[in-house]
């Protein structure tokens, strides 16, 4: 079975940065950390209301570190040309509300179909790989099929946040949407609200290929470091991918 990456998610060490303003703490050298500590990817984004990643931060990232680099970015002209001018290595669209605290709900594709194929071809022209960041939901993963997408992003949130019974379909929901995204030829990828209790279950969906993780590895290096609060994820991940290997 392939092995699932680990994408790093640095918005927290900036939303950090931001609260008292000043140059530390640096997300750049945030990045340089957890690929020490095993991250596969850098995730970061560029907000329009520029709450914790700022433009400087962008260069100041790639120049830092050498793995692939995947900017979170909303269907809005300012950023998308942005986008267009950095050239990560991939983007990932996700929906952006002004009130909310951090990303809440999957981008609807479905909405946002004629806008999503203009974007992202501009981004493929350019050899930006582009997922959305979606639902478990068909008619959400048919629509960025049809957007010309990649790959899409899987909400865990719902998962993440439930408990016991409800828990387990919410990861009954996500195993049939990846399974269905495979079907129709996207690469699948996964994130929101995961954390060092409740990853490796989704490990173990064999489709997932990319995990993106922020909030529960910056909170646990304020007391290990992020280098090992990295490692400590990987191996999260691995035990749970471990485990669909020996079934």
């Amino acid at each position: 079975m392939k092995k699932i990456s680990l994408g790093v998610n640095i918005d927290h060490v900036a939303t950090l940065r931001q609260a008292r303003g000043g140059q530390v703490p640096s997300p750049s050298r945030a990045a340089r950390e957890a690929v020490l500590g095993g991250a596969d990817g850098i995730t970061f984004h560029l907000r329009e209301d520029r709450r914790h990643i700022q433009d400087h931060d962008l260069p100041a990232i790639r120049k830092a570190c050498r793995v692939p680099l995947n900017l979170e970015m909303a269907l809005h002209p300012a950023i998308v040309r942005i986008a267009l001018r950095f050239r990560p290595n991939k983007v990932c669209i996700v929906p952006e509300r002004r009130r909310e605290v951090t990303t809440e709900g999957g981008l609807d594709a479905v909405r946002n179909q004629k806008a999503l194929e203009k974007v992202t071809s501009g981004l493929r022209k350019r050899k930006i790989e582009v997922s959305l960041f979606i639902a478990p939901s068909k008619p959400q993963i048919r629509a960025a099929a049809c957007s010309g997408a990649n790959a899409i992003e899987i909400h865990t949130g719902a998962y993440a946040n439930a408990v016991g019974r409800a828990r387990l379909h919410e990861l009954n929901k996500i195993r049939s949407a990846a399974q269905y995204a495979r079907r129709l030829g996207l690469k699948v990828n996964a994130g929101h609200g995961l954390n060092y209790e409740n990853v490796a279950a989704i490990a173990r969906i064999p489709e997932l290929e990319e995990l993106n993780i922020g909030h529960s590895i910056v909170a646990l290096a304020v007391f290990v470091g992020l280098s090992k609060a990295v490692r400590l994820m990987k191996t999260a991940i691995r035990a749970g991918r471990q485990k669909t290997r020996s079934k």
